[in-house]
């Protein structure tokens, strides 16, 4: 009976191949299956446009063997008999051992954090100023003004963004108050939330304020007691570690606000 081949090319679509390897090859050592795999993938390039591969999720010794033979990841492919990860290359991808290839080969598996920046925008009140905070559409607590950091922007422009684009308000940011990490919660991956400095305004701006119908329902400038009413714990907590860094001499880096 013949030996079953180390690895196994197949036609699935025109100009696109899948390889899949033997348990038997990734036994003999990972860096021994990559040579196998490596090799094998260039011959499936020859005539193909991409060739791509199929790892179970929990297969840690195949997802190592899949990257380091020049295949990039690509994502989660979700299934009822369990997830696969999905690692590809294509025919015109700068070689690995070009620098150029070998960042773009890190940067599909290495870790992307989610990044949120948020403004601390005050009032002139007197003795202590309030906050200005955002009653959302889609939570029931109240949030500080802000967003999600698009991919490629930059922390600090983005979040002069987000308060136009909410809030109708040109408010340029100011200098980084604090950084506070936001574990995996509800769903969500985890993050890092960058409060930046809003300023100093009169009460009267939120008069001015054009909510985003979509995101926004109202925003108020609230006390802190207030602001602890209204928002969740950990927003409460983030406020309240950016005022006190105000003057520099806080904590400028928590974890859910602590």
């Amino acid at each position: 009976m013949p030996e079953e081949p180390d690895t196994r090319v197949t036609t699935i679509s025109d100009g696109v191949a899948r390889i899949s390897w033997s348990p038997d090859l990734a036994e003999r050592g990972w860096q021994a299956a990559v040579d196998v795999v490596r090799r094998d993938v260039a011959a499936a390039l020859l005539d193909h446009d991409r060739v791509e591969a199929k790892v179970p999720a929990e297969d840690v010794t195949g997802h190592r063997v899949a990257t380091w033979s020049g295949l990039r990841r690509e994502g989660v492919e979700r299934g009822v008999a369990g997830d696969v990860v999905v690692f590809a290359r294509l025919a015109d991808d700068v070689e690995v051992h070009e620098p150029g290839g070998f960042r773009a080969l890190l940067n599909s598996f290495l870790p992307r954090k989610r990044g949120i920046s948020q403004m601390l925008v005050r009032d002139d009140a007197e003795p202590d100023p309030r906050v200005l905070m955002c009653q959302l559409t889609y939570k029931a607590d109240w949030d500080l003004p802000g967003g999600v950091v698009e991919v490629g922007e930059s922390p600090m422009l983005a979040v002069s963004r987000e308060v136009e684009e909410e809030l109708g308000l040109e408010i340029r940011a100011g200098r980084l108050l604090l950084t506070d990490w936001l574990p995996p919660w509800g769903g969500w991956d985890d993050a890092l939330c960058l409060v930046f400095d809003g300023g100093v305004h009169p009460a009267s701006i939120v008069e001015r304020v054009v909510p985003q119908a979509r995101e926004i329902r109202s925003a108020a400038f609230l006390t802190m007691a207030e602001v602890e009413e209204r928002a969740a714990d950990f927003t409460a907590r983030r406020v309240r570690a950016a005022l006190a860094n105000l003057d520099g001499e806080g904590t400028a880096y928590t974890e859910s606000g602590r």
